[in-house]
Order: structure tokens, then C-alpha cells, then sequence
């Protein structure tokens, strides 16, 4: 595929090999072809192709893509919001549940809504996401 010219061609090939890497149990050598096919999947509005290649990062223990922006933040609801100050600020899911009067069932099921949107795996992503948004406001 590299001599084809044909770059969703190369990036279907990047894809399968990252996930046979990673299937392999070779997470660090299966992460370059994937963010590689990830960016061709991105670049040609390929959205499937691109979800799936950004599961297949996840499942390496990347990222998964582009980082998420501090304006995703306006993108979540009300509640997620509230939640995802808390939890920024440092406050357990128990806590932020007394505070909020919910249940913390209820909170870890709002938090992993927050994480998925935002594109982050933990809290100390998300509270450097809430920094850099505080900051620029």
C-alpha cells in the first residue's frame, strides 16, 4: 500500500495490523499503526473506521484520538457538569453523591457519561481538562 497511492487503503492495513499486535498481547508496538490509521480515518470523515480504531487504542491503554478541548466541557448536561466540578475538585463519588443527594450508583453511572463525551480515562485527566478550561476563561 505504501507504492498504491491510495491512503484509506494503507490505513484499513495499519488498522488490522495494530489490532493483531494488540490481540498479540504487544500493546506499545500495536499503538503507532493504529493512531496512524486513526489519523487517515479522521482526515478522510471515515467516522466508523475511526471509532473503531480509537476502541482499539483505548484497549492498548492510549488515549484513543484527539484529546478532548476544554469547550467539550459545554457539551455535557447540567448534571455532568455539576458532577465533573466536583470530582475535579477532588471529591469521591461517595461525597459528591451526599452532596448532590443522589446515590453513588447514580454518580459513577453520570462520571462514566463525562468520560466518554470528554474522551478521557481518569480523573486526574479530567481534572487538568477543568484547569485548562478555568484558565482560559
Amino acid at each position: 500500500h505504501e507504492d498504491g497511492g491510495n491512503d484509506f487503503e494503507r490505513a484499513r492495513t495499519l488498522f488490522a495490523y495494530g489490532t493483531w499486535l494488540r490481540r498479540r498481547r504487544r500493546p506499545g508496538e500495536a499503538r503507532g499503526p493504529l493512531r496512524d490509521a486513526l489519523v487517515t480515518f479522521e482526515r478522510a470523515s471515515a467516522e466508523g473506521w475511526a471509532r473503531q480504531a480509537r476502541a482499539e487504542l483505548r484497549a492498548t491503554g492510549a488515549a484513543g484520538g484527539r484529546p478532548a478541548e476544554p469547550s467539550a466541557l459545554a457539551g455535557l448536561t447540567p448534571q455532568q457538569q455539576r458532577i465533573a466540578r466536583l470530582v475535579a475538585g477532588g471529591a469521591t463519588n461517595q461525597e459528591v453523591a451526599a452532596r448532590l443527594s443522589l446515590s453513588p450508583r447514580t454518580v459513577d453511572h453520570h462520571l462514566r457519561g463525562v468520560y466518554a463525551r470528554l474522551q478521557i480515562r481518569s480523573r486526574v485527566e479530567l481534572s487538568a481538562l477543568m484547569a485548562e478550561a478555568e484558565a482560559r476563561a
